[in-house]
């Protein structure tokens, strides 16, 4: 009997709260910490007090957009509320592929977001400026919010950038409905601004960006209508260090990318021009010797670029690490000669369908540059992972 009693006085169960709340906290594999709460209602209770993350079956990479049928089945605003009331110190949260979610859906962020870091609402097609509202009533810590195929609109953004100033990483990705006037809003309410996606987003011309902020990093306006001061609003804060503008070419002129040369992005590390048909010697004399710090430059399909331009890149390019020249119909034996003659720290060179090019010179060029790797595929540095949830 008396060890029954001291067993009875020791048991777990007459730990506080506090106590276990701590066990919780030491459990290191995730199967265990799942398993915590499957003792009792109160060890529930703190299993869910401690879920930072949340993500939903439906829910998808940019990568992969299946699941999307499933979507209607899985997830709905009472289901929401249920799981918000539930975990009420989420950090990160993924309603990515709820295209059926409306914006009452966000209404329980009102009570359960003021703790939210990221929030993905990716193909949440049902989400408009309304929701956009809640969440900047709602979440004033939030640092990443992707909103991928939104209808979502300028005035939606212009009450974000009023509510969440926190904000570090914004996807905006195929939101036809957003132009200047939001990016604007945005770049002057957002000051700490680090990583912006806005690719195929039609009516952009990057004019929206001018003075933005040193933080701004990262700038992904792949197939935007940019326009000439657009490119000079991109670079003006000074910062950038990643810039894709590939498919620009169809709207601004060969030498009006100059500006990204011409001491604003002197920073600049990665920049893809791909597709940019008409960018010409001009421009790429001009960036090649004012970013001394590219390691990677993609110039595929860019046909204007001709010997005065390969050769600048070889005297100047001197940290370029990978080169994409596929598909250039100017790159001819001299100007792969020019290559060959500078870029000391080059590794890999992407070169295929260059129809100019003897094989002599190839051969050549792998003689003289044995350090340096020739592939066909193009792969580009993606910058930063907008599906982080945890």
């Amino acid at each position: 009997m008396k060890n029954a009693s001291y067993d009875k006085h020791t048991s777990i169960m007459h730990l506080d709260d506090d106590c276990l709340a701590i066990i919780f906290q030491f459990i290191c594999h995730s199967s265990d910490r799942e398993s915590f709460g499957l003792t009792c209602h109160r060890w529930l209770n703190i299993q869910n007090r401690f879920r930072r993350s949340l993500q939903f079956q439906c829910s998808f990479s940019l990568q992969n957009l299946s699941s999307l049928s499933q979507t209607k089945l899985l997830v709905n605003s009472y289901h929401l509320n249920r799981l918000l009331f539930r975990f009420q110190n989420l950090e990160h949260l993924s309603l990515s592929g709820c295209t059926e979610l409306p914006d009452s859906g966000l209404a329980q962020l009102q009570f359960y977001g003021s703790e939210l870091h990221s929030l993905h609402l990716d193909c949440c097609f049902g989400i408009t400026d309304n929701g956009l509202s809640l969440v900047a009533i709602s979440c004033s810590s939030l640092v990443i919010i992707s909103l991928y195929r939104c209808n979502i609109t300028d005035m939606g953004l212009e009450t974000l950038a009023n509510g969440c100033s926190a904000l570090k990483l914004i996807n905006l990705s195929y939101c036809p409905f957003v132009s200047d006037v939001g990016l604007r809003a945005l770049s002057q309410g957002c000051p700490q601004l680090q990583a912006l996606k806005m690719s195929c987003c039609r009516e952009i011309t990057g004019a929206g960006l001018r003075g933005c902020s040193p933080t701004l990093t990262f700038v992904d306006a792949e197939s935007c209508k940019l326009k000439p001061e657009g490119i000079m609003g991109i670079v003006s804060g000074g910062g950038l260090e990643y810039l894709n503008v590939s498919g620009a070419g169809w709207w601004i002129h060969g030498g009006e990318f100059s500006p990204i040369g011409k001491g604003f992005a002197s920073r600049l590390k990665i920049l893809n021009i791909r597709m940019c048909r008409t960018v010409g010697d001009e421009s790429i004399v001009i960036i090649a010797s004012g970013c001394p710090l590219l390691q990677e430059w993609n110039l595929a399909v860019c046909h204007e670029v001709r010997m005065p331009g390969w050769e600048s890149i070889g005297l100047n390019c001197n940290k370029l690490e990978k080169l994409h020249v596929n598909r250039c119909r100017n790159l001819c034996d001299r100007g792969l000669q020019a290559l060959s003659n500078g870029c000391k720290r080059l590794l890999v060179l992407y070169m295929s369908q260059c129809s100019r090019l003897s094989p002599n010179a190839v051969e050549l060029f792998k003689l003289r540059r044995g350090d340096v790797e020739i592939k066909e595929e193009e792969v580009m540095y993606i910058g930063p992972d907008w599906r982080l949830i945890g």
